[in-house]
């Protein structure tokens, strides 16, 4: 390890700052372009010691464990609290300007629809049981040191009011020293509790398991690695007016206003389509609005989130029939032949992308596309396919959700 100052230069697409050395990049979290800084240096990694001149971008952190010098040790949650709001927002809009870029397209990109704090419904704790305590809280960035947290301003108020009662339930649920996961989504009716990491538990601290949140106010569900342990009552979430009770650990979208910013966007660009393909359609997010608008075909690899969807729009009045497909996209993407009958087409695939998918997509005669997306170089990708098929981007709006990280979501809408 070496010490030395450096001047940062830029900021790389995870957030971390970028200064040159004799032998290439140095990385070095929490800096801003323009500042001096003094780090402790291992090989191309930078910790940041002290700054000798400031950005005058520069913010003061909205949370105590932010940083290399956090309270219990740098949460690894946020990596950009201590950028300004407009420069911070700016850089965001930048990465997808940047990855569209890269693959030749130049379309106009709207400003970003931004994050504020307390609006996270959906966080992933970290949970580890010690000699003297319970711990909840996040990672340290690249190691597996948890950082008890006392407040997370990402988080909604409703989550962080329950962390002791969560706190309780971990507790209840440790097997041994070793660390687990909690997911945790706020739902209308209470907090929906997934746990995985842990194998299994004994009869004794089931009933215990059980016992405890039964005692607890708030908790709708707890299940362990998929099942449901107890469930006093059922979690339910809120897509455009229709009720949804999702499967345990389901796939939701991080925050409500994110969910309805892209979903206002998505059916905008659809219009009045008739025959509309919502593809990865997970619990219904988009395709239970879009049944307001037309007959709607969801597909989805998961059975569990398809019959949520399902259920609820068969027991929701007012909406046009909904039909679901359980279809591995990556593997069997909807040919063009089966395209045929849709007028639009709506694609919100995991980080990798749907490069096959859109691939059939060009040899077909669909009119609009909308591709959703959280990772803007695969969504860089799959537009570069759709316009070399004959497809325009007509707009692009990157959208907030993970406030203070280097993640962006972004809505493309393309037509024939």
């Amino acid at each position: 390890m070496s010490t030395e100052t450096v001047t940062i230069q830029k900021l790389g697409a995870q957030g971390d700052g970028i200064a040159q050395g004799t032998d290439g990049p140095i990385y070095v979290p929490f800096t801003l372009p323009g500042e001096s800084v003094a780090i402790a240096r291992v090989k191309s990694h930078g910790t940041l010691m002290s700054i000798a001149s400031a950005s005058p971008d520069r913010q003061e952190p909205h949370c105590r464990h932010f940083g290399p010098h956090g309270v219990n040790g740098a949460c690894g949650g946020c990596t950009l609290q201590h950028y300004a709001d407009a420069p911070y927002r700016a850089f965001k809009r930048q990465l997808v300007v940047d990855a569209l870029r890269s693959k030749g397209l130049t379309p106009d990109v709207d400003d970003i629809v931004a994050a504020h704090p307390g609006e996270r419904r959906r966080v992933v704790f970290a949970a580890r049981k010690t000699e003297k305590d319970m711990l909840i809280g996040f990672n340290q960035a690249e190691s597996h040191h948890i950082v008890a947290i006392e407040e997370c301003p990402i988080a909604s108020a409703g989550i962080m009011a329950r962390l002791p009662a969560i706190k309780t339930i971990a507790a209840a649920m440790a097997v041994n020293a070793a660390a687990f996961r909690i997911s945790v989504l706020e739902t209308q009716t209470g907090l929906d509790l997934a746990v995985d990491g842990i194998k299994s538990l004994s009869d004794k601290q089931r009933r215990g398991t059980i016992e405890t949140v039964l005692s607890l106010r708030g908790i709708a569900r707890v299940s362990l690695n998929g099942e449901i342990l107890v469930e006093p009552i059922k979690p339910m979430i809120d897509f455009g007016g229709v009720q949804v009770a999702p499967p345990p650990g389901a796939f939701t979208q991080a925050t409500k206003q994110a969910e309805d910013a892209m979903a206002e966007l998505v059916a905008a660009h659809v219009g009045k389509a008739k025959r509309i393909a919502d593809l990865f359609a997970g619990s219904g997010t988009f395709s239970l609005r879009l049944a307001r608008i037309g007959r709607v075909h969801a597909v989805e690899s998961e059975d569990k989130p398809l019959a949520a969807l399902d259920h609820a729009a068969r027991n929701t009045q007012g909406l046009k029939p909904v039909s679901v497909e359980r279809r591995d996209l990556f593997r069997r993407p909807l040919m063009a032949q089966e395209l045929k009958v849709y007028d639009a087409v709506i694609f919100d695939p995991p980080r990798a992308g749907a490069e096959f998918q859109s691939k059939e997509l060009t040899r077909s005669q669909v009119k609009k596309i909308v591709a959703v997306s959280c990772n803007p170089l695969t969504l860089a990708r799959d537009l570069a396919i759709l316009v070399e098929g004959g497809y325009r981007v007509t707009r692009v709006t990157p959208i907030d959700q993970f406030l203070w990280t280097s993640h962006v979501e972004v809505v493309a809408a393309l037509e024939k």
